[in-house]
C-alpha cells in the first residue's frame, strides 16, 4: 500500500457525496513514508501517489468532495492542478508526554481550578455510562442550537462499536457524591495520537472548573496509556476556542480540500446553509 483515502459516502437529493462529519474530523490522504536518501524522492513518489488519487475521485462522479486533511499533508499541489481548492483550518493539539512540562505550559487560572476541584473531592472515572454522556451531550448541544452529533440510538451504536474495539475512552467528571457533571469521549489508535471528539457538562457546575479538571485528568490518563499528544480537534472562533488555547496545547494548521464546483453542489451548499440557519434559530428559541 502506497497511499489512499477512506471514502464515507452519503446520499443526499443532488447525489453522493464525501465531506467530514461531527465524529469524523479527519479524511484526507494517507500516505506511505519512504526511507529515501534524497527527500525529492519522497516528493515525486505522493505526487504520483496523489495524482492518481485526484484522477480516481473525478471518475466517481460525486456531486461533491471535500477532505480534511492531518497537519502533516502540506503539499496538494496534484489536487490544486486539477481545479481543487484549498483552505486553512485550526486545530489545538496538547503534548501529554511530559506531564510536569504541560503543567507549566498551562494557564495559572485553569491550574488553580484544577486545585480547587481535587480539594473539594471531585474525581474522574473511566467508565461506559453513555446514557449519562448522552444526556449531558444532548443538552449542551441544545443550549448552543444544534442536534446532538448523532441520534441517541445511532451514537449508542457506534460507542458500542469503537468500545468493543478499543478504540476510545469515556471520561467523566464525578461530585463527591457521585454525580457526574461532565463528560468527554477520546478516540483511540495505534497511533500515539488521540482525540477528543466531543465534551459537554452540566451548566450549573461550569463555574467550578470541571471543564478543565476533567482535560487535564484524562491527559494523564491518555499519558499512563502512552499517548504522546491529544488532538481538541477544531480551533474556530468563540469561548470554547479560548478555553483550548488555555491548556498548553499548540496550534495546528491543517487543510481542507474541495473539489471543483458544479451546479447541483453549489445548489446542496446554499441549501444545506439556509437549513442549519433555520434549525438552529428554531432550537435556540424553544431552548429558551
Amino acid at each position: 500500500m502506497s497511499g489512499g483515502i477512506a471514502l464515507y459516502e452519503r446520499d443526499s437529493r443532488f447525489g453522493k457525496y464525501v465531506s467530514p462529519r461531527l465524529l469524523l474530523s479527519y479524511n484526507g490522504p494517507v500516505l506511505r513514508r519512504y526511507a529515501t536518501k534524497y527527500p525529492s524522492q519522497q516528493t515525486s513518489r505522493h505526487y504520483k501517489i496523489m495524482s492518481s488519487l485526484a484522477n480516481a475521485l473525478a471518475q466517481r462522479g460525486y456531486s461533491r468532495v471535500t477532505l480534511n486533511c492531518w497537519s502533516s499533508i502540506t503539499d496538494l499541489r496534484p489536487f490544486l492542478a486539477t481545479g481543487w481548492s484549498a483552505s486553512p483550518l485550526y486545530t489545538y493539539v496538547v503534548p501529554i508526554a511530559h506531564l510536569e512540562h504541560l503543567w507549566g505550559r498551562m494557564e495559572q487560572n485553569l491550574r488553580r481550578l484544577i486545585k480547587r476541584c481535587e480539594n473539594d473531592g471531585m474525581t474522574v472515572r473511566e467508565d461506559d455510562d453513555f446514557e449519562t454522556f448522552y444526556r449531558l451531550h444532548s443538552n449542551t448541544m441544545t443550549r448552543k442550537g444544534h442536534l446532538p452529533y448523532l441520534p441517541e440510538q445511532s451514537f449508542r451504536r457506534f460507542f458500542n462499536a469503537i468500545r468493543k474495539e478499543n478504540l476510545c475512552r469515556l471520561f467523566q467528571a464525578q461530585l463527591p457524591n457521585g454525580s457526574l457533571i461532565a463528560t468527554q469521549l477520546v478516540l483511540l489508535g495505534e497511533n500515539n495520537i488521540s482525540h477528543t471528539v466531543t465534551a459537554a457538562s452540566d451548566p450549573e457546575f461550569q463555574q467550578t472548573g470541571v471543564n478543565a479538571f476533567l482535560r487535564w485528568k484524562s491527559f494523564n490518563a491518555l499519558s499512563k496509556m502512552g499517548f504522546s499528544e491529544n488532538d481538541l480537534t477544531g480551533a474556530g472562533f468563540g469561548r470554547v476556542t479560548h478555553f483550548k488555547s488555555q491548556l498548553g496545547g499548540d496550534l495546528h494548521l491543517f487543510l481542507v480540500l474541495d473539489s471543483p464546483s458544479t451546479l447541483r453542489s453549489r445548489i446542496a451548499g446554499l441549501a444545506g446553509a439556509f437549513y442549519r440557519k433555520a434549525r438552529s434559530t428554531i432550537m435556540r428559541r424553544s431552548w429558551r
